[in-house]
C-alpha cells in the first residue's frame, strides 16, 4: 500500500483523498459533494471527459472508499478518522449499528452482554439511510440556493437590460426633440423672414412717400422764398416786377394736404397674436397622438414592439430578463391601464393572419395570465371568434376580412364593443361590471405588425 501513488486516491475535482466516492457511467470517480457542486453548473456532465452520465444518482464506489480509508490509515493521516471506525473496547472495525443504543459496534460487541437481545444492521446500510435523510434535509437548502442564484443572475441581466433600455429611450427622446427643435427653428425662421419682408416693403413705400413729399416741399419753398424777396423790393421795382411775381405764384397751384399713410406700421398683431398657440396648432400636422401606448415590459420575448410604442409583431426571440410584468407563455403585450370613462382605439390588422385584440385586467401581470382575465376578438386565418371569461370561445358569423378593428371600452357603462370602422358595422359586444383598471390587450403570432392607429387631434375653444 505504501508504494501506491497518492494521486490514485485523489479526487480529480478537489485534488484531495476521496471522501464518499461515487462512480459515473464513464468509469470516472469523484467525491459525492464535488460532483454535486459540479452538476449545479453542468448537470449530469463528467468533470473529466464531459460525457453525460446515465445515472442522476450515481452509486457509491465502495472498493475505492475502502482503499482510500486504508491508505489514510497506513499513511498516518487517518488516525483521527480511523480511530472513529475502531471499537474502543475490542479494537475491531465498527461494522454494525445497534438500533437500540443508536451507536456503531463491532462483531464482538454484538455478542457481548451489554448488547444482549439488541437489534443490529450493517453500518454501511444505516449510514446510507442516514445520508439519504440528510440529503432530504439538505434538498430544500440546495433548492433555495439555486433559486437565489437564479434570481441573482436574473437581476444582473435586468441591470444590463435597464442600461440598454435607458440608452434606447435616450436616443428616441433626442431624436424626437431634434425633430421638434428643427420644426421650431424653421418656423422661427419663416416668421422672422415674414417680419423682415413686411418691414422692407413698408420701409420702401415710406421712403418713396418721403421723397415725393420732399420734392413738393422744395418747390413750394423756392416759390415762397422768391416771392418774399420780390415783396422786399423798392416800390418802383416791385411795381415793375409785380405781374411776373403774380404769374409765378399762380403757376404754383395749391396742392392737396398730404395725408398719413394707412397701414404704414408693422402689423404686430399679425406676427405676435396667439403666436405660441398658432405654432402648436401647426405642429399637429407634424406629431401624432396614440390613444393607447403599448408597454414593452409586458411583451413576450418573441414580440417586437416599435420604438414609438404603437405597433407590435412576432419576431426573433430576444434575450430578456424575467420580470413580473411579463407573462412568458403568451405572445401578447398590454397597453396603458384605463379606468373610469369611455375609451376608443383602432387597431390595423391588415394581412396579419393570427391575432387577438381586446382588454385584460391590469392585475394579470401580478397574478399571471389566465383566460379569466381577457375579453377579446380573435382571427386564426379561418374564422373570427369572441372570447370572455364566461362565454369562452364563441364563433362569430363569417364576414369579409377585417383590415381594422375598433375597440370601444365604456368602463362606467360596463360594455366592451368591437366594430369595423371601414364598413361601420358592429362585430361583437360584451357586458361586464368592471371593478379594476383594464389594459388594452394585443396578441399575435404573425410577422405582420398590428398597429394602433393615431387618434384625431382637435382644438375646442
Amino acid at each position: 500500500m505504501a508504494s501506491r501513488c497518492e494521486e490514485d486516491f485523489c479526487c480529480p475535482a478537489c485534488q484531495d483523498v476521496f471522501k464518499d466516492p461515487v462512480l459515473l457511467s464513464c468509469s470516472h470517480s469523484f467525491c459525492r459533494v464535488c460532483l454535486q457542486s459540479w452538476w449545479e453548473v453542468k448537470p449530469l456532465e463528467c468533470p473529466v471527459c464531459r460525457m453525460v452520465s446515465q445515472w442522476s444518482d450515481p452509486p457509491r464506489n465502495l472498493a475505492l472508499k475502502n482503499l482510500c480509508e486504508a491508505f489514510l490509515l497506513e499513511r498516518g493521516q487517518g488516525a483521527e478518522s480511523g480511530s472513529a471506525q475502531i471499537c474502543p473496547l475490542h479494537s475491531e472495525t465498527l461494522k454494525l449499528f445497534c438500533l437500540d443504543d443508536q451507536q456503531p459496534v463491532c462483531v464482538v460487541c454484538r455478542d457481548a452482554k451489554i448488547h444482549s437481545e439488541h437489534r443490529f444492521r450493517p453500518i454501511n446500510e444505516v449510514a446510507e439511510d442516514l445520508r439519504g435523510d440528510l440529503r432530504k434535509s439538505l434538498k430544500p437548502l440546495q433548492d433555495q440556493l439555486k433559486t437565489f442564484k437564479d434570481v441573482h443572475l436574473n437581476l444582473e441581466k435586468t441591470a444590463e437590460h435597464m442600461k440598454v433600455q435607458a440608452r434606447q429611450t435616450e436616443r428616441k427622446i433626442k431624436k424626437d426633440f431634434k425633430m421638434l427643435h428643427q420644426f421650431l427653428q424653421e418656423e422661427e425662421g419663416a416668421r422672422l423672414c415674414a417680419l423682415r419682408d413686411e418691414e422692407a416693403r413698408k420701409s420702401q413705400r415710406m421712403k418713396e412717400k418721403l421723397e415725393g413729399l420732399s420734392r413738393e416741399i422744395a418747390g413750394l419753398s423756392a416759390t415762397i422764398r422768391k416771392t418774399e424777396e420780390d415783396l422786399r423790393d423798392q416800390d418802383a421795382v416791385f411795381i415793375m416786377n409785380y405781374k411776373a411775381a403774380v404769374e409765378k405764384v399762380q403757376q404754383c397751384p395749391l396742392l392737396d394736404d398730404p395725408t398719413l399713410v394707412s397701414g404704414a406700421l408693422i402689423d404686430v398683431a399679425e406676427h405676435l397674436g396667439n403666436l405660441s398657440f398658432n405654432i402648436w396648432n401647426k405642429m399637429k400636422d407634424l406629431v401624432s397622438y396614440s390613444p393607447i401606448i403599448l408597454d414593452p415590459n409586458t411583451a413576450n420575448a418573441e414580440l417586437l414592439v416599435s420604438e414609438d410604442l404603437t405597433w407590435v409583431r412576432y419576431g426573433k426571440i430576444q434575450q430578456l430578463p424575467k420580470n413580473p410584468e411579463r407573462f412568458e407563455c403568451w405572445d401578447s403585450v398590454l397597453g396603458s391601464g384605463l379606468d373610469s370613462g369611455s375609451h376608443c382605439w383602432d387597431v390595423e390588422v391588415g394581412d396579419n393572419k393570427d391575432w387577438e385584440v381586446g382588454v385584460s385586467t391590469e392585475s394579470v401581470c401580478r397574478r399571471g395570465f389566465t383566460g379569466s382575465t381577457v375579453w377579446s376578438v380573435s382571427f386564426n386565418n379561418v374564422k373570427y371568434r369572441a372570447f370572455s371569461p364566461t362565454q369562452k370561445y364563441e364563433e362569430l358569423p363569417t364576414r369579409e376580412k377585417l383590415q381594422r378593428i375598433r375597440v370601444h371600452l365604456d368602463w362606467d357603462g360596463g360594455t366592451l364593443s368591437f366594430l369595423d370602422p371601414d364598413s361601420h358595422t358592429h362585430i361583437h359586444s360584451f357586458t361586464h361590471t368592471f371593478t379594476e383598471r383594464m389594459c388594452p390587450f394585443i396578441c399575435t403570432r404573425n410577422t405582420q405588425p398590428l398597429k394602433v392607429l393615431p387618434g384625431n387631434i382637435c382644438v375646442t375653444i
